[in-house]
């Protein structure tokens, strides 16, 4: 049994930062204190309606995961918003409850309206799923249009609720969350490091020290992307290498990591000496090199980056808690440019709403035959299963786990609340839990989430006496459907293969990093490659843009992506030309030099060729082959850096 260190240090290695922890704790004491003050509303002051309490559970779960605007007030605005769009879309259904077929209609538009509401950025999203998911409350409960203002009550009280917990109770601070991330991070290096010395102290490297040092590195490059995920970004949205403090910090850990795995590369093939390690250990990274052998002297370089990287590392949390990363709070604080929403089929966002809509027609067909009354969980699976995805293969598989994580909650949540039956402290207690472990795991498993979220809704039906094996059997079969409808739509209706727009923008960044490199090759000057290198800058912009729809989802709580991961190699390709750039001098470049600059003009001709397939493959799983250079500064590690980080994009070519 874990004691309360260990699980103290479970959860942080799982949770450096603590996010998912705060992200399900707020869901869950939204959804008790909603339900608290509904029920202290109904005693104390009017009786209210089922569809109160359903709302305001709900709206109560959506609050926590859709809202994500950055600050108080606009997270206060939106959830009005979403609140007004709520009582708007129940007033319509609750209207329309005598005419089911035109119902069954306007809650396609309204699915389509959600979806395309992406367009206008976060806010759009948010409000989207409120009105999503109030209108498919409105069906179900079916509330009177004369109760509607009391219906109204449970989404006013989830919104004021969730605003209180999420801006007092457990509120959000990127400063904190970047801190303890950044530690996370040495914390790793740390565990890198001391796990090569125990090694060279015992002078020997097997098998399972090598998987040990992979999971290590592995469990670092999660880190690493969850601290670059709470650098606040520019107006632009763009991390912008070498030229502002956000994008300096995002490029250090690229570095740290990049570092750590080469580290572990070279260690494996040739172990330093536990002195040189200890020195290394020890902060000594200027001398460490000098008490190696001729031998291992790779591998000490390798060390000695990586103790580079973490001194980088120190001083940036020494000034963050010195300053409160005050440069990179400024950068964020101008306004942000206006961009005119897209509309048109050519926006992945609008292309994903017919989608989305016509999965949901398909699954409100399907699901009306099995059942008129409980349709509407295949159309939920229809919605859902495109969350977060940007294949049809992604589409597939998230229906697959929603289908399977319902399978096995239904399986236990029966079982439970047959046993909890006539005990409803310990029935309400156990649901409880199940939301909270829900959410927790949503970040690392839908599938795990699914099941969580069944065996909450079970107990539930069990406390309200609804429970029985027919109905969960329909609950199965419906959700089946859906998610089957959903992966047909994904794979024969606008499936994911065409990636023009991204594919455009990303033959320009190849381009200018050919342009840029072939300049250098003719020997030109450094002032001519800068140029060059600004011309880079602005189709990296580009392509952060092409890709931010890819990018998009309707969580809060989520992995950092490929797209965005993807994103980070570029910026890193992009940093190393320009430092190329800078120090560039033809004269003292020489041979080696030369081949340096040939070899990377081969690299972009062979990567350039598979376009933007590198959005869609997981080419960060892995431990390079290839390691850090030994220079030391200069044009020629901008150069050897350029070919690691576009060898980074397809391991395989």
């Amino acid at each position: 049994m874990l004691s309360g260190f260990d699980f103290r240090d479970w959860l942080l290695a799982n949770d450096p930062a603590l996010s998912r922890l705060r992200v399900a704790s707020r869901v869950t004491l939204t959804i008790a204190m909603s339900f608290g003050a509904l029920l202290a509303i109904n005693y104390l002051l009017v009786p209210l309606p089922t569809a109160s309490y359903g709302l305001g559970i709900v709206l109560s779960i959506e609050g926590g995961v859709a809202v994500r605007d950055k600050g108080g007030t606009p997270q206060l605005i939106t959830r009005l918003l979403g609140c007004l769009a709520s009582i708007v879309v129940v007033g319509i259904a609750a209207s329309l409850e005598a005419y089911r077929y035109l119902s069954d209609c306007v809650f396609l538009l309204v699915i389509f309206l959600a979806a395309s509401a992406r367009v206008f950025g976060a806010r759009g999203h948010a409000v989207g799923m409120f009105a999503f998911t109030s209108y498919f409350m409105g069906a179900y409960f079916r509330p009177p249009l004369a109760e509607l203002p009391l219906v109204a009550i449970g989404p006013v009280v989830s919104a004021l609720i969730g605003h209180l917990v999420r801006s007092v109770v457990l509120a959000d601070d990127w400063r904190r969350d970047l801190l303890r991330s950044l530690e996370s991070v040495r914390g790793r290096i740390n565990q890198i490091l001391f796990k090569i010395a125990a090694l060279s102290a015992h002078g020997r490297f097997l098998e399972t020290d090598r998987q040990e040092l992979n999971q290590l590195e592995e469990r670092l490059k999660e880190v690493v992307m969850m601290a670059e995920s709470f650098i606040p970004r520019p107006p632009s949205g763009v991390l912008e290498a070498a030229t502002e403090p956000a994008g300096e910090l995002a490029i250090r850990l690229f570095d740290a990591h990049l570092a750590a795995e080469t580290a572990i590369v070279l260690s494996a093939q040739s172990l330093p000496s536990f002195e040189m390690v200890h020195a290394i250990i020890e902060g000594d990274v200027i001398q460490a090199p000098k008490v190696a052998d001729g031998a291992q002297a790779e591998t000490i370089q390798a060390l000695a980056r990586l103790g580079e990287a973490r001194s980088d590392l120190n001083r940036t949390i020494e000034l963050g808690y010195a300053t409160g990363f005050a440069e990179i709070a400024a950068v964020t604080e101008a306004a942000a440019s206006s961009e005119k929403p897209d509309f048109s089929l050519s926006n992945p966002l609008i292309r994903s709403a017919l989608q989305i809509t016509l999965a949901s027609a398909i699954a409100m067909t399907l699901g009306l035959a099995l059942s008129r009354e409980r349709w509407f969980w295949a159309v939920l699976a229809s919605f859902l299963v495109f969350t977060n995805t940007n294949s049809r293969g992604d589409t597939a598989m998230k229906a697959l786990q929603r289908s399977v994580g319902t399978l096995f909650g239904i399986s236990i949540g029966l079982g439970l609340a047959t046993l909890l039956n006539e005990q409803m402290a310990a029935a309400l207690v156990v649901t409880g839990i199940s939301i909270f472990l829900a959410f927790y795991f949503l970040q690392t498993s839908y599938a795990t989430m699914t099941f969580f979220v069944s065996i909450a809704l079970c107990l539930v039906y069990g406390m309200i006496g609804s429970l029985t094996v027919d109905l969960l059997l329909l609950r199965i079969e419906e959700t089946a459907l859906g998610a089957a409808a959903g992966t047909l739509v994904a794979f024969l209706v606008f499936p994911a293969r065409t990636r023009g727009a991204l594919d455009v923008v990303l033959a320009k960044w190849y381009a200018a990093l050919q342009e840029m490199l072939a300049a250098a090759s003719a020997g030109e000057p450094s002032n001519a490659l800068i140029v060059r290198s600004q011309k880079l800058d602005a189709a990296y912009r580009d392509l952060t843009a092409a890709a931010r729809p890819l990018g998009s989802t309707w969580s809060i709580v989520t992995k950092p992506g490929h797209i965005r991961q993807t994103l980070a190699i570029f910026l890193a390709a992009t940093y190393w030309a320009r430092i190329m750039a800078k120090n560039h001098d033809a004269a003292a470049a020489g041979a080696d030099g030369q081949a340096l600059i040939d070899a990377d003009l081969a690299r972009i001709t062979t990567v350039a060729k598979r376009g933007s397939e590198c959005f869609f493959v997981d080419s960060r799983n892995h431990s390079g082959g290839r390691h850090l250079p030994l220079s030391n500064a200069g044009a020629r590690l901008g150069a050897e850096m350029i070919g690691v980080t576009l060898d980074r994009l397809y391991p395989d070519a």
